[in-house]
């Protein structure tokens, strides 16, 4: 291993690791966590929690769909993850006839189990240092390539690749093993899985059953027999009892400069802005039509979870002063390499470049946010872009979850909202009718694109396809081809200038981060999240928002029947439920005080991509699932706030109470093993 394992030996010795901040290395525990993890509390080795030679925790832990985390809890396949995870799959199987997404569902048996068309879980198999051999590769695009193929061949039926860390300082070879066969086994009603909504959204108090469970099946179609598979506790939590969350963070943005910070908040005004104009149409036709809700729940809530963070971290970075620390902490970065000629030779023009290359690329940054954010997310311009990339046949799946009416008052809205935002330089040209972008009346270009379209309906577009040329006519001629076209063309032209600063950028943001490893190299280092499986660890723990304010750490079944509020779909409680909750009916999941835990807080350090990890305890026995932040340290991305920042969970017995007693699915809580 290179320099960071060399450092990282010594200076574990001096400093331990924070048991709060940091999403660590699996490969780096022993080296970089070994004493923290213990003196926090774990009772598991580092090789217990990750072992390329045996079984080991990282084992049951799974990548769900690319964007979020699952845990395997049977020697059967049986996952849990969040419901917000599995809400897209959930309601693509969902018809108005079995509405699993709003209603709820349970299989009965195997066979009842509902195959999810395209969705994959990924295991991780190993993470290997191969840094110095990238850095001597003349070739590193051939060298990539090379390893890749020599580590699938050596590894039959995985997947590897060669990812980056520390802004690419640092290589690992990751080998993995994916499975394409998973089944919805089953999950509460939306009523309880997204409680609350977007109101409730990233913030505490919160009662979200945020929980449902798919099936890994292997690939003679049986169901999966795991390396290793989580043991539940039903031990009540206290305050400061240890916790720790394996599981696969998006991304973060603790190695950027304050200078990329200012212009990362400003381009998301202008997706907050843009979202709220599609997402206030959408909620309006939701709430008229349960047949539209059903459509478009999965579009509104993917839109709306990014709309709301975004939103908190540009208040937090205004209440935390998150650029003006990071100034300053640059401020004191520089005059540390000035100190010394070396240090000043190799870092010394980092800040510069990154600096030169945001301000470069600031411009048509914002203007290609615009772009993609508004005239890009009509849906009609979608289907163009779906047709041309995978052709007819599958582009059909595109009407499934399409309503006219809703598409044509997001065109006028978005086309009017980008007309008002953009530089004239960067209106559409050539739309197809001969109108002006600039003068056209918006309403009448919407009606007669919407009217001439053969893209607005499935019928439509199969009759159109029916006639002599009918694909080439549709995609030479059709005005939504002429409308994506013109937008597509729009994007082409700004891309040189975010395109022609890249090099500096990357050569500057690289100097950057090896710069604050060698400057900080007597606190252990974490690089930023990137999708790959990370260790976080720490604590039950309360908090307090604000002055004269304390927040316990868990909540109850008792808040969500004071939040009930049967005029507002976001906070309507099944009638099932508060039948349970009146008769106190929740068997061995009630906690001592004979009440039932619904969420709970930790100071675990997570970020999206997090979403249905495993929250354990000092055994590795599963007590919870991670499902979001708290509101305010929605700047936790780029700084750890220890006082304030929170992992919300949802509590074990609040998801094997809803999969017994709501949800009548006891044959599953048989295939799972309890700790003693």
């Amino acid at each position: 291993m290179k320099k960071i394992a060399l450092w990282a030996l010594a200076l574990m010795m001096v400093l331990p690791a924070r048991a709060d901040e940091g999403m660590w290395l699996l490969p780096l525990l022993e080296k970089m966590n070994g004493k923290a993890l213990k003196e926090a509390g774990c009772r598991l080795t580092p090789q217990e929690i990750y072992n390329i030679n045996g079984s080991s925790l990282k084992d049951a832990i799974v990548h769900f769909g690319g964007g979020c985390t699952a845990e395997i809890i049977s020697d059967e396949g049986l996952l849990v993850t969040n419901h917000h995870c599995g809400y897209s799959s959930i309601q693509g199987l969902s018809t108005p006839e079995h509405n699993y997404l709003m209603d709820g569902w349970w299989a009965k048996t195997r066979a009842e189990e509902l195959k999810v068309p395209g969705l994959t879980v990924t295991f991780l198999r190993s993470m290997q240092d191969v840094t110095d051999a990238y850095d001597k590769a003349e070739d590193k695009a051939a060298y990539v390539k090379d390893a890749v193929a020599a580590a699938e061949k050596a590894n039959p039926g995985c997947r590897a690749f060669v990812t980056s860390f520390y802004n690419k300082n640092y290589w690992y070879l990751i080998i993995t093993r994916v499975y394409k066969d998973v089944r919805f086994v089953g999950a509460p009603p939306a009523s309880i899985g997204k409680f609350g909504g977007e109101t409730d959204n990233w913030m505490w108090p919160r009662h979200t059953g945020d929980f449902s469970m798919f099936r890994v099946y292997d690939d003679n179609g049986k169901p999966l027999r795991p390396a290793r598979h989580l043991k539940i506790s039903l031990r009540d939590l206290s305050e400061g009892d240890y916790t720790m969350i394996l599981g696969y963070p998006g991304r973060t943005q603790r190695f950027q400069t304050a200078d990329e910070l200012k212009q990362m908040i400003e381009v998301n005004r202008i997706r907050i802005d843009a979202r709220t104009v599609r997402q206030q149409i959408m909620w309006e036709a939701m709430c008229a039509d349960p047949d539209v809700q059903l459509k478009y729940a999965d579009k509104y809530a993917s839109s709306a979870n990014g709309w709301k963070k975004w939103q908190g971290e540009e208040l937090s970075f205004g209440k935390l002063d998150i650029i003006g620390r990071e100034q300053r902490k640059e401020a004191a970065f520089a005059d540390w390499y000035n100190a010394k000629k070396p240090r000043a030779e190799k870092y010394g023009t980092a800040l510069e470049d990154i600096s030169a290359a945001v301000a470069g690329r600031d411009e048509a940054q914002k203007a290609i946010t615009l772009l993609t954010e508004a005239p890009l997310r009509i849906e009609l311009v979608n289907m163009a872009m779906y047709l041309a990339r995978f052709g007819p046949e599958d582009a059909m799946e595109f009407y499934k979850d399409y309503v006219e009416e809703i598409d044509r008052k997001e065109a006028v809205a978005l086309l009017k909202f980008y007309r008002e935002r953009a530089q004239k330089e960067n209106y559409p040209k050539d739309l197809g009718d001969g109108s002006d972008f600039a003068t056209m009346e918006i309403e009448a270009y919407v009606d007669y694109l919407f009217e001439t379209s053969a893209l607005t309906s499935r019928e439509k577009l199969e009759a159109a396809l029916a006639e002599p040329d009918g694909l080439k006519n549709v995609q030479e001629n059709d005005p939504a081809v002429k409308l994506r076209n013109a937008l597509i063309a729009e994007a082409r032209k700004l891309y040189p200038a975010v395109e022609g600063v890249r090099e500096q950028y990357e050569r500057g943001s690289k100097a950057f981060a090896a710069g604050l490893l060698e400057w900080e190299k007597g606190k252990p280092s974490y690089p930023d999240a990137n999708s790959t499986m990370r260790l976080t660890y720490g604590h039950v723990l309360p908090y307090s928002p604000q002055d004269a304010v304390l927040y316990q750490y868990y909540t109850t079944l008792d808040g969500v029947m004071q939040k009930e509020d049967p005029s507002n779909p976001e906070f309507i409680v099944p009638e099932k439920l508060k039948k349970l909750w009146e008769a106190k009916d929740y068997g061995r999941y009630a906690a001592a005080d004979g009440r039932l835990r619904t969420c709970f807080l930790t100071n675990n350090d997570i970020t999206g991509g997090n979403s249905g990890s495993p929250v354990m305890d000092a055994d590795g026995n599963l007590i919870g699932l991670a499902f979001d932040g708290n509101w305010e340290s929605m700047s936790s991305d780029v700084m750890f706030e220890p006082q304030l920042q929170r992992c919300i969970c949802v509590d074990i017995h609040y998801v094997l109470f809803l999969v017994d007693k709501f949800g009548g699915a006891s044959h599953l809580i048989k295939e799972m093993d309890f700790a003693k």
